[in-house]
């Protein structure tokens, strides 16, 4: 039994004693103030403060609806926002004007999704380009809203998963991403004026292209991309010559990239072993910009949601969230001149100092195929003889554990339990071979890395193998599932929360626009229903040995409530332990600070329950 050396315990609220953020991180036109999104009020709304720092202002009270991301005008500094009713991801817009200063409904189709993005406005502020899927279930298509007459009209995507990019520089073209799957893009230029449209990136081969900002006069734009390539770089078209040149080419992926409105400063983000490092550059000399003074952090995310970089119109300012694991996120503002960096938050409100909070150490393991895993481990320090150990595994699949402040993670080290969270294949930000290996293989090569994550586990000497336990959420919640029916042996505890059980009732119940997709994500629910019955968690269910508890949204639009209620059903009926909390105000995630706390604490009280032998 290990023992924990003298300290006081914290209390578990005081690790979730924070604010958090959403995607909303934008810069008043006068480069005075920046939007943000967050957390303060219970619920996420927008807010701004001053780049100088100061007391923020709340510029929404929503309580059941969530703000997702918001777009600036670069004119009058008009903000746009799209924000969901408990989850239910049915994003209605919303527009607040300097001279009223409270939110205008300006979309009312409760079955409609619709999304803005930082570069939402015209140029000239009188237009916005939205996505939405207002005319076909299953097409996410590019519409234009006049804002003076609300006159709207579809421009692009019929019969795509469609989004706006950037206007040009005059207001009469827009570039848009064709998204095809998590491997495949493509970006169209639509001319406003003649509606015409063609495709600026046609290819044979499965690559990624996103849009970027454009030159200030107006000759091409930077994108992303992955063509021909491990990892994504940034490229700059030239509309004139329908050719592009590549413009940075790291060995790691560059995840954002945005540029000032007046072209100066050019801002992109590179992810360095799952870390963001932000860069800048002087567009005209071409010369890279003092390197931020930022703390070392990444980007946190709400429900996939992720903050942007920032630029303010002039360019002198960018501004980044960034959280680490002993720090909790914040907003910085970069001046670009210098590289000076400032929080211009306060986020912590109680959480324990870093000194108490355990970092992340980068390790890897080896797999079956010779393939080592990367995974962040989480030790407690004031521990003696072999302790617990939580094998915690990230949604997607195809997204990646980032070293973050995970205050679930911090409070088991300050119980003597370990956190090993994995980037299994599949995840992103180590190539794109390595991403796409759990395309179509969902409960496949990923069980074998859980597999060997385990058996790495027991060969250290400061492990209790009999006291491991597993957790996970989304896709993560899959992983949890299948963990416990097919490697059933491993596992002291578990906690799945809205997790796919029968991967065919699953492909079938997902939202609309991701249908066309889900063949490739995960396989098609008619034409491969062997090869998700094979490996649904439903049909090895009966192997399940470990305590489970199931966390579950009952507005979940991408893993419906029906999930969890098969899998509790089919436990209870087998007399195994199981536990089921369900919040009827919730989706797909927590957005508010209440259920958010709900869910963390039964976790928490779950696993300790088992992994320090106060239960049975």
């Amino acid at each position: 039994m290990a023992v924990t050396k003298t300290r006081k315990a914290a209390p578990f609220e005081r690790f979730m004693a924070y604010r958090r953020f959403s995607a909303g991180l934008a810069f008043t036109p006068d480069a005075q103030h920046v939007y943000f999104v967050g957390n303060m009020s219970g619920q996420f709304n927008l807010w701004r403060v001053p780049v100088e720092s100061g007391w923020p202002e709340q510029l929404t009270t929503f309580t059941d609806d969530t703000v997702r991301v918001i777009g600036v005008s670069p004119t009058d500094g008009s903000v746009v926002l799209c924000a969901d009713h408990d989850g239910d991801e049915f994003h209605q817009l919303y527009l607040i004007r300097p001279d009223d200063p409270w939110p205008e409904k300006i979309t009312d189709a409760p079955e409609v999704q619709h999304y803005v993005g930082g570069d939402a406005f015209s140029p000239d502020g009188t237009k916005l380009a939205y996505a939405a899927n207002a005319r076909t279930p299953a097409d996410m298509e590019v519409w234009i809203r006049d804002l003076d007459s609300g006159d709207t009209r579809s421009v692009f995507g019929e019969g795509m998963y469609a989004f706006p990019g950037p206007w040009s520089p005059d207001g009469t073209k827009l570039v848009t991403l064709d998204f095809r799957n998590n491997s495949d893009s493509s970006i169209h230029l639509v001319d406003l004026e003649s509606g015409e449209t063609r495709e600026l990136t046609p290819h044979d081969e499965e690559a990624l292209y996103f849009p970027g900002p454009w030159a200030a006069d107006g000759s091409g734009f930077y994108f992303l991309s992955d063509e021909g390539r491990e990892f994504r770089g940034i490229a700059f078209f030239d509309i004139a010559t329908g050719t592009y040149e590549w413009v940075e080419t790291p060995d790691r992926d560059v995840e954002e990239g945005t540029a000032s409105h007046d072209g100066r400063v050019l801002a992109w983000i590179v992810n360095e072993d799952g870390w963001d490092v932000l860069k800048l550059r002087d567009v005209a000399t071409g010369r890279d910009l003092p390197s931020p003074d930022l703390p070392r952090g990444a980007r946190p995310h709400l429900t996939g949601f992720q903050p942007p970089v920032a630029l303010s119109n002039d360019g002198t300012r960018a501004a980044v969230i960034l959280s680490g694991p002993r720090r909790p996120p914040e907003v910085f503002v970069v001046e670009t001149a210098t590289g000076e960096a400032r929080a211009v938050t306060e986020s912590r409100m109680g959480v324990p100092p870093e000194d108490a909070l355990v970092d992340a150490e980068l390790i890897s393991y080896p797999s079956f195929d010779g393939r080592d895993i990367p995974a962040w481990l989480y030790r407690p320090s004031d521990t003696e003889g072999r302790i617990p150990v939580v094998l915690s595994i990230h949604g997607g699949p195809e997204a990646q554990e980032r070293p973050l402040y995970q205050p679930l993670y911090q409070y088991f080290a300050s119980r003597g339990i370990a956190v090993m969270a994995t980037n299994i294949r599949g995840s992103t930000g180590y190539g794109k071979t390595y991403q796409r290996l759990i395309q179509r293989d969902w409960g496949g090569g990923d069980l074998k890395d859980w597999d060997h994550a385990v058996k790495w586990l027991h060969e250290q000497d400061w492990v209790d193998p009999d006291r491991i336990g597993v957790w996970g959420g989304s896709y993560g919640g899959f992983a949890v599932l299948t963990c416990v029916t097919r490697l059933p042996d491993y596992w002291a505890a578990a906690v799945d929360i809205f997790g796919p059980f029968n991967l065919i009732s699953f492909a079938k119940a997902v939202p609309p626009t991701w249908r066309r997709m889900m063949k490739r994500f995960v396989g098609d629910p008619e034409e491969d229903a062997d090869l998700l019955r094979e490996r649904s968690p439903l049909t090895y269910v009966e192997n399940a040995k470990a305590p489970l508890l199931v966390i579950q949204g009952a507005k979940d639009p991408r893993v419906v409530k029906d999930e969890s209620d098969q899998l509790v059903e089919k436990l209870r009926s087998l007399g195994r332990t199981v536990e089921y909390i369900v919040f009827d105000d919730e989706g797909h995630g927590f957005t508010k600070r209440k259920n958010e706390l709900t869910t963390m604490r039964a976790s928490a009280d779950w696993l300790e329950k088992y992994l320090l032998n106060r239960g049975s």
